[in-house]
């Protein structure tokens, strides 16, 4: 990994902050296809798509991450949820 966390930034080539620390806090029936998070020294979180781990990354700041997360368990995300029907 980079040690600059300086150079560490949105759309960056996922594969430059290794392999090691990704995890799928969020695979579930879907084949494998989904989204991996990484932590990162600065407290930032990286998000790639586990079926391009070489695409680009998602940087998030640790309170974005935080924010989104509780969001998300309030159900301020429900509307992306299934059929909208």
């Amino acid at each position: 990994m980079d040690r600059d966390e300086n150079r560490i930034r949105n759309g960056m080539p996922a594969r430059n902050l290794g392999t090691e620390g990704w995890h799928k806090p969020w695979s579930g029936t879907n084949g494998g296809a989904c989204v991996e998070a990484k932590k990162l020294n600065d407290g930032r979180v990286a998000l790639r798509q586990s079926t391009d781990p070489d695409g680009p990354a998602l940087i998030c700041s640790n309170q974005d991450m935080t924010q989104f997360i509780l969001g998300a368990k309030s159900g301020a995300a429900d509307f992306l949820m299934g059929d909208p029907a």
